[in-house]
């Protein structure tokens, strides 16, 4: 393995830092007390519109995309720093069309879709001219076994006709969000359970597509994007909007979520670190007792620890990423799902920490850490919980050490 950068990458990290410092930083005061004033809190901020033109002018845009037409053309261990320095700023990957659940959902397109679904959803996604949502999880089941997943999608003809309510649709609060890519089951009867479900596009704007109600998360609503719980009923949309095939659902999904969990600890490793750097200033700074925090020694532990599991995080998820860019998803499944579960734990630990060190002003809005944690602890149940992951990971070692023990024998 070897993990040192390219000039390509070295030169993306220079110049999305150079924009963090100079466009996201400086304005992440304004963007949050926006949100706190305005009555349409589904609307983007009027600052977001001119931050995306000034990404796109400086070669930050589509980052994410190994597509070099479209994006950047960097490889899952190539875009891995990029996604840590945008993670710093939680609201800030949007400015860079670099934002869940888009990046998956043009994944997805780019990689299954038909030319007519490329020409009509991707092109305006890839131009940050609209929004989407990926519609999995539903309340009636549990959704952590995705083969678990009920909405039924009924051919009827030249149409198929989709039913169901689905929740923690992240993104479709946003009056931007213009196309749903739904995931139901077409063969409920099928003798695999990983072949019954089928994905399929949906315009926000169809008949039957009902938005039920926002969901908060600690008491947030994560404006303007938010979760949302949506029903669908009678819902119709054309045959040709049928994803890759009927059955074929799952095979999509381990192409989309691959990909997706290497973003997400990723930007959890750029949040933590950010934590760090804030309590080892506020140590240096508070004095407690006639002395700096920084002095005392449980303080002191918590900066070493912190620290030393960042970069436990970090190299494993780089680890990650290149098992991924040189075998595939399915080959790095053991790496991806210890990611899964380190990453926000850590991510929680190291902030929890700054939190701390912090005191009451830690837990308010005049510091990052409080939203920043209620991020990191929601990554622990999306994009399936850490019980999931570690119990699909203890199969594969058990296997693993059952091969080697064979072979010893």
């Amino acid at each position: 393995m070897n993990f040192d950068y390219s000039e390509k990458v070295l030169d993306l990290m220079s110049k999305l830092n150079a924009f963090m410092d100079e466009n996201i930083y400086p304005n992440e005061a304004a963007y949050a007390e926006h949100f706190k004033t305005t009555e349409d809190k589904w609307k983007a901020a009027p600052i977001m519109s001119e931050l995306k033109c000034k990404a796109r002018d400086a070669g930050l845009w589509n980052l994410f995309l190994p597509d070099s037409e479209n994006g950047a053309g960097l490889n899952n261990l190539e875009y891995a720093p990029l996604a840590e320095i945008m993670g710093r700023a939680p609201w800030c990957s949007e400015a860079f069309n670099c934002s869940a659940p888009d990046t998956g959902n043009m994944e997805v397109l780019d990689r299954y879709g038909t030319d007519e679904h490329k020409n009509e959803w991707l092109s305006p996604l890839l131009n940050g001219e609209i929004r989407s949502v990926f519609c999995m999880t539903e309340p009636a089941v549990a959704s952590s076994d995705a083969t678990n997943i009920e909405s039924p999608i009924v051919r009827d003809g030249d149409h198929y006709v989709i039913n169901g309510r689905k929740w923690w649709s992240s993104g479709a609060m946003n009056e931007d969000c213009k196309l749903i890519i739904f995931m139901g089951k077409t063969d409920p009867d099928n003798p695999s359970r990983h072949k019954q479900q089928s994905m399929i596009l949906i315009p926000m704007d169809t008949p039957g597509v009902n938005v039920i109600r926002p969901l908060s998360v600690f008491g947030g609503y994560d404006y303007p994007h938010g979760h949302a719980e949506v029903e669908f009923k009678d819902v119709k949309v054309p045959v040709e909007n049928m994803l890759l095939g009927e059955g074929r659902g799952f095979e999509i999904a381990q192409g989309r979520l691959g990909p997706g969990r290497i973003h997400h600890c990723m930007r959890l490793i750029g949040m933590a670190s950010r934590a760090l750097e804030m309590m080892c200033i506020r140590a240096e700074k508070r004095i407690a007792f006639g002395k700096p925090l920084s002095a005392q020694g449980s303080v002191r532990e918590s900066i070493a620890v912190s620290a030393s599991e960042i970069e436990q995080s970090r190299l494993l998820t780089l680890k990650a990423a290149d098992k991924m860019d040189k075998y595939g998803n399915k080959e790095a499944s053991d790496l991806i799902s210890m990611i899964k579960v380190v990453g926000p734990r850590m991510a929680c630990n190291v902030i929890d920490r700054a939190i701390q060190v912090h005191g009451g002003g830690g837990v308010s809005d005049d510091f990052f850490l409080a939203e920043a944690y209620a991020h990191a602890r929601t990554l622990r149940l999306a994009d399936g919980p850490d019980e999931v992951h570690l119990a699909s990971l203890a199969k594969k070692v058990l296997k693993q050490e059952a091969m080697i023990d064979a072979g010893r024998a």
